[in-house]
């Protein structure tokens, strides 16, 4: 299970385990064919097929890529087809993404799977110890083929030619594989095995999963929910406390795994969220939460505090006065660091650390003023069920972004909290109560920071006896899996293939314990308690057993459908109700028609007894017609049965008339009724004899409707019949009518005139054959139609659709829907919309297509007359939508897609503010344009004031713009346009001075190598010959107004190609500089090295149009 996009979100993760799905699983994706010269090198013999080996692989002309993404050459490993997929420009995110593919997945039999453990990299081809490398593992299968990192590394460290990734437009990709043995997936019975089952997979609720297991196997916890009152009036999706008690039931009394659809639904969730992987945290608070409130005013009021309540005190204590303060706080669950620490002791150990409060950092207390003091957290009380919650995700400030922690981090079978004479435990803790902890359960999180898969290692009745709960799946599993192999660090694979490959494979375990639950000694029997049927309200037990019932019923009948054929029976009734409400096309839905399930060795003949039992029609007077598929798809009575037909089984008959082996049979029943309405035995059909269906259509009420059917002569003509026709219209005998044939409806309508002086045989009209008709006087009245004919009526039927539209800026809110025509043409919607809105220019409506996967409107809107019909705006792929999005422009669409548009960040020269601006301009204009336009827009220090506009690109300055340039060409998606004056003392630089990049960083230590990080503002300086790193000192801290006592934390290096070299205050800077063209110099620069203490500055134009994340929400 993982996270499936809805497209990625705006995920910014370094380590993010997923599988690619750039769309929905299953949907096409049209894909280029890369013009890259690759070069692909295994370093394993493929004849041995070992079960680890290293794939090299070369990607030339990288940069010059036109495609969305790219695969290698097949490799084998562990005798199994491999291949790695890049997206060169990211997957929907601005880094690479890379993942590991099987690469024979679509030939592959049913339920293959295949479990591995990989890594894949980046060579750095300057320095190899900056080789970016990744490593995961993961049970490939049918529904996750691929795996890996949406967010591989960034694509401006990627592109950056001082980097040494990309060297001579060339990157190197290496993949390590090693291959597993797994047992088989599918035939594993879960209940048989280990007297447990699990819970099905919504698409992303492993993580619910995993937590509703642990909950479960708390008895007391289960026995509560099963004592929360509900009636037999509730409905479980509207129920969360009947939902649980439902949930809990099946998975203590089903042979099979448990769906947990009726819960979400319960907790008001949509599938949208079920499809999003929330924080287990958060999702346990809140149910907690929810249940606590719900338990109020019942007999189980309070559980949720007995179980897992617990309280600490904080306080703080002077040092030199007598003054202390102290305040008591509540806790379900505890949050302890992994980071720097073994253990779950020395986590315990850093929460009560004393912080001593000294300094700057004095303490202010009342009538003492400020104060030296020490500052920490006590427990006054641990719960019974102890929740810990282990930080494996962090915020990386350096990075800006979470990650996940895989450090190795152990936790014990027993805990004791009473450790080194109560060092945990407040003054007036109850010391006579024994906080000694046995382990209950271990939730493990595989993967990276946004994506990955979560499972339980559970041992319910605290034995020796562990087992895994993942999903579905329960095995029962030894106590080293359970726990030394979920404390993540480093795991070192055997060589298997020395002579080949000598660097060991070592890969990271991303398989880590994320939560723990312990359970008190003291508390053990009460809470390990006996909990069986009389603790389950009798209505619930009722609804729950004939539920299973059914379930069993339907199973059975599943069982035995090979038995059984499924005879689906149409009568005019049918065709009176369906046809001008339901259908206009064809004349039955047959999943609407009565349906009998029959042995097939029934004959025939004891059906149609059936028959007589369910509608009152003696068997004598029934003739059952054969249904066809035509040529031209539609689905028509097509002959009677024969007496011999009738003879014979059902099971037979269903043969004759079903080439597709279909298990049911479509039949139309005909009866004939005399004049005082009742049945009469069926007319003897000849050849010369054809049954034809009849509709009315009514213009001025754009209604059609069944009226009957008769069998005509083939050699008569449709002049004879009119009377009659009249008659089954309810018309004078003398109304003029006028007559269609219907022959088709897909793909498009085909509807037309029947002279009436044409034999039918001549009209090519046979049994089955469907004539509309109408009054022709209707049309002639005078009165205005919008449909005056059938064919028109029936056009219009076949492709009118409904469309939602929604504004832009509010892309989850339906505002208006119009009813349109699948074939209005560009022209036709865009004035619908303005006049809906009231808008006289309807060029100035922009529309936008909506995306069937995320849910949200597609990144590019639809461009003027840039699609022909309304079903091209609806289409996503091969799904269709109903959903438009608009907006209204300032004007008209022609012309502003004459115009190029640029989000341009100005920089103030002596304010400290950025405003961005959307300059609009032809396209054919120049960046001197641009600044013109600009010019008018900002205030300036000085009138005179020149302007530049700079690329910057992950705070690094790429370019100066040329004046001369077009801006057809410049991109502002990816690369912030930078415009700023130009300061006085670069218009007179002398022959000696040079002219530098200034930019800021910050070192990152991220897997072991050190990195630098640049972050900030970058600029130009002019620095003079012979000047000394203390004088460029002095005016950068003017330049830049950096109070003192923070300016003398800052280091200042020389950057050549990444690398630092420090500068002393005396070292002149000029000589570290060489004569060159600066504006192409970005890799060699004057770093300043500090911490990044600026808030977050979000630039509209580097934000993608629509990114959210929810937050795990329950509503009701």
């Amino acid at each position: 299970m993982t996270l499936m996009t809805p497209p990625p979100l705006d995920q910014e993760d370094d380590e993010m385990v997923v599988p690619h799905s750039d769309l929905a699983a299953g949907a096409p994706q049209p894909m280029e064919v890369a013009p890259a010269e690759v070069a692909n090198t295994v370093d394993a013999q493929s004849v041995d097929d070992p079960p680890s080996a290293r794939f090299t692989w070369t990607i030339e002309n990288f940069l010059r890529l036109n495609t969305k993404k790219l695969y290698s050459d097949t490799f084998y490993v562990g005798g199994y087809k491999w291949r790695v997929l890049v997206f060169p420009k990211g997957n929907s995110v601005d880094h690479l993404s890379m993942y590991l593919d099987v690469a024979d997945a679509a030939t592959l039999p049913y339920g293959w799977s295949r479990y591995a453990q990989f890594s894949l990299a980046v060579i750095n081809q300057i320095n190899n110890k900056f080789t970016v490398r990744k490593d995961t593992q993961h049970q490939f299968n049918v529904r996750e083929s691929d795996w890996g990192f949406t967010s591989f590394m960034p694509l401006g460290e990627l592109y950056d030619p001082s980097r040494g990734y990309l060297v001579n437009d060339t990157i190197v990709v290496e993949a390590d594989v090693a291959v597993r043995k797994v047992i088989d997936y599918w035939s594993h019975d879960s209940k048989k095995e280990t007297g447990y089952v699990g819970l099905k997979n919504q698409g992303a609720t492993c993580y619910m999963n995993s937590l509703l297991q642990t909950l479960y196997h708390i008895p007391y916890f289960r026995k509560a929910v099963y004592h929360m009152p509900t009636t037999e009036n509730d409905m479980p999706s509207g129920s969360i406390p009947l939902a649980l008690q439902s949930l809990f039931y099946k998975l203590q009394y089903s042979d099979t795994s448990v769906a947990t659809k009726e819960l979400t639904k319960s907790f008001g969730w949509d599938t949208y969220d079920s499809f999003m992987q929330h924080d287990v945290q958060e999702l346990n608070r809140v149910l907690c939460e929810k249940l606590e409130d719900k338990m109020k005013g019942t007999v189980v009021e309070g559980t949720i505090q007995q179980l897992f309540e617990g309280h600490h005190m904080n306080y703080i204590e002077c040092i030199n006065v007598d003054y202390k303060s102290t305040r008591k706080e509540s806790f379900y669950d505890l949050q302890l660091d992994v980071k720097g620490c073994r253990d779950v002791c020395a986590s315990f150990d850093k929460y009560v650390e004393v912080e001593h409060l000294e300094g700057d950092n004095k303490y202010h207390a009342e009538q003492h003023g400020l104060q030296e003091a020490r500052k920490g957290v006590l427990f006054i009380d641990f719960p019974p069920v102890l929740q810990l919650q282990l930080k494996r995700f962090e915020y990386d400030f350096m990075r800006d972004t979470m990650v996940k922690i895989n450090d190795r981090y152990e936790f014990p079978l027993q805990l004791d909290l009473d450790r080194e004479n109560g060092k945990y435990l407040s003054p007036e803790a109850d010391r006579s109560v024994r906080n000694l902890y046995t382990l209950h359960s271990v939730l493990v999180h595989s993967g990276g920071v946004h994506g990955g898969h979560y499972y339980a290692y559970i041992r319910p009745t605290l034995s020796d006896q562990w087992f895994k709960f993942d999903d579905e799946r329960v095995t029962k599993e030894d106590m080293k899996r359970a726990l030394e192999e979920q404390y993540g660090g480093e795991e070192e694979l055997p060589q298997t293939n020395p002579g080949f490959n000598n660097s060991p494979f070592k890969f990271t375990k991303y398989s880590n314990a994320y939560m723990l639950v312990y359970i008190r000694e003291s508390d053990k029997e009460k809470i390990i308690c006996n909990v069986d049927e009389k603790d389950i309200a009798e209505h619930v037990r009722i609804r729950l057993k004939k539920e299973q019932e059914e379930k069993e019923q339907k199973r059975k009948e599943k069982a035995e459908a090979h038995l059984y054929t499924i005879i689906k029976v149409a009568r005019d009734e049918d065709l009176l109700e369906q046809i001008g409400s339901g259908i206009y096309f064809d004349l039955a839905d047959h999943d609407k028609v009565h349906s009998f399930r029959i042995q097939k060795q029934t004959p025939f003949n004891l059906f149609k007894e059936e028959v007589a039992k369910e509608f009152g029609i003696p068997v004598q007077f029934q003739r059952f017609w054969l249904w066809a598929k035509r040529q031209n798809h539609t689905y028509r009575p097509n002959r009677p049965l024969t007496p011999q037909e009738e003879a014979q089984s059902v099971g037979q008959l269903r043969e004759v008339s079903n080439k597709a082996n279909n298990a049911e049979l479509k039949l139309f029943l005909e009866v004939e009724l005399g004049q005082d309405l009742r049945p009469i035995p069926p007319p003897v059909k000849t050849k010369e004899d054809i049954l034809i269906f009849f509709k009315l259509y009514d213009p001025l009420k754009e209604e059609l409707r069944y009226v009957g059917r008769l069998f005509v002569k083939a050699n008569g003509k449709p002049v004879e019949i009119l009377t009659k026709l009249n008659e089954l219209a309810g018309f004078p005998p003398d109304v003029e009518t006028e007559l269609f044939e219907e022959i088709k409806f897909e793909p498009g309508v085909m509807c037309e005139h029947i002279d009436k002086k044409v034999t039918f045989r001549g009209s090519q009209l046979e049994d089955g054959d469907i004539i509309c008709f109408q009054n022709c006087s209707q049309v002639g009245s005078g009165e205005q139609c919008r449909y005056p004919d059938v064919p028109s009526f029936l056009e219009y039927v076949h492709n009118r659709q409904v469309v939602h539209f929604r504004s832009l800026e509010k892309p989850k809110e339906d505002e208006f829907c119009l009813e349109l025509s699948k074939l209005h043409i560009y022209d036709d919607v865009v004035e619908r919309v303005a006049s809906h809105l009231g808008l006289d220019d309807p060029s100035k409506i922009r529309l936008t297509s909506h995306n069937c996967y995320s849910q949200q409107p597609k990144p590019q809107p639809i461009k003027y007359r840039g699609v022909e019909r309304l079903s091209d705006m609806l289409v996503h792929y091969n799904q269709t939508s109903d959903i438009l999005y608009y907006e209204v422009l300032d004007i008209p669409l022609p012309e502003l897609q004459g115009l190029k548009t640029l989000k341009v960040a100005f920089h103030h020269a002596t304010k400290d503010e950025v405003i961005i601006h959307a300059i609009r301009l032809p396209k054919q204009s120049t960046v001197g344009d641009v600044i013109n336009d600009l010019r008018t827009k900002v205030e300036l220090s000085h009138p005179n004031a020149e302007l530049r506009l700079l690329e910057v690109f992950y705070h690094k300055i790429y370019k100066i713009f040329p004046l001369n340039e077009k801006i057809e060409n410049i991109n502002d998606q990816y690369w912030t346009l930078r415009a700023e004056e130009i300061p006085e003392e670069e218009k007179n630089v002398g022959p000696h001075d040079r002219l530098i990049h200034v930019y800021h960083f910050l070192k990152d230590t991220a897997q072991n190598q050190v990195q630098v990080q640049n972050f900030g503002e970058p600029f130009f300086l002019v620095i003079h010959e012979g000047e000394t790193l203390t004088e460029v000192k002095e005016r950068i801290q003017k330049k830049l107004q950096v109070p003192d006592e923070e300016f003398s934390k800052w280091k200042f290096a020389f950057l050549s190609l990444g690398r630092p070299e420090y500068l002393q205050d005396t070292d002149i800077v000029s000589s570290r500089f060489q004569r060159r063209d600066v504006y192409g110099a970005w890799e060699q620069y004057l770093g300043l090295e500090h911490s990044d203490n600026a808030p977050k500055r979000s630039y509209a134009a580097n934000q993608n149009r629509h990114t959210f994340e929810k937050p795990v929400r329950i509503y009701n």
